[in-house]
């Protein structure tokens, strides 16, 4: 059996594949950036566990911000000190307070294709001195 062209018919699959093209551009890209965000999204939480634990444990600031930048060292443009929070700033030494420590970390996208980034979070809580 043989199948008859029209000749109008000659550069459809070319339009169509045009078409086409720019959707599966922009799903790619997507997965891509998604992809980035939930890692660092992991990171940034693996953070801010560590940091919060070593606060929780030896009740120093300075300490727990150097956990945390250690800990999500992977991460470019790298975690300021300005990013990092911890409240209450130092451990009271009664009672059963917990300490939070979160990471705010402005992550740029791979492209600019989304916009310039998202702002993600990545949070801590632990009992003080454990």
């Amino acid at each position: 059996m043989t199948t008859i062209r029209l000749r109008g018919e000659r550069g459809a699959t070319a339009v169509e594949f045009a078409f086409i093209v720019p959707l599966l551009l922009v799903l790619v890209l997507g997965i891509a950036e998604f992809g980035r965000a939930f890692q660092v999204s992991g990171t940034l939480s693996a953070a801010a566990r560590e940091g919060v634990r070593v606060m929780a444990l030896q009740n120093d600031p300075a300490a727990a911000r150097t956990a945390v930048r250690n800990a999500a060292a992977s991460l470019d443009p790298a975690v300021t000190n300005a990013q990092i929070t911890i409240t209450p700033a130092v451990c009271p030494s009664t009672g059963n307070t917990d300490v939070r420590l979160t990471v705010t970390y402005p992550m740029p996208f791979l492209t600019d294709f989304f916009g310039s980034g998202v702002d993600l979070t990545g949070t801590g809580v632990m009992r003080c001195n454990g």
